[in-house]
């Protein structure tokens, strides 16, 4: 496990905030989205769509940085990759900073 994993896992840990309800048109939510997605079709183009298990999406605000980098927003949940065939739920990170950029969205098999 490299420093930048632990590092942005820690951050998560730390930056917890109460959670908000989750709507399928939240802008943050739908970012992370697009963004995952396009970055999926590059090494997976098979990866037809991403479908993000709103119940257990969580969103998080924050106010702190990853070394000089502002962090706004932590988004964690669940997301089926919708390919030929469905798979398995996957874990899903995604990091927000400043105006909405989406900084980092991460999937890992369970």
């Amino acid at each position: 496990m490299n420093f930048s994993f632990l590092a942005v896992a820690a951050l998560v840990v730390a930056v917890a905030a109460p959670a908000s309800a989750q709507t399928p048109d939240n802008p943050e939510i739908a970012a992370c989205k697009a963004t995952g997605l396009l970055a999926l079709k590059e090494t997976s183009p098979t990866v037809r769509d991403i479908v993000l298990d709103l119940e257990t999406v969580t969103v998080s605000k924050a106010n702190t940085k990853i070394e000089d980098t502002p962090v706004r927003t932590i988004i964690m949940g669940e997301v089926y990759l919708e390919r030929k065939e469905t798979g398995k739920a996957q874990h899903f990170l995604c990091i927000i900073g400043d105006k909405g950029k989406v900084l980092l969205t991460f999937f890992t098999a369970r």
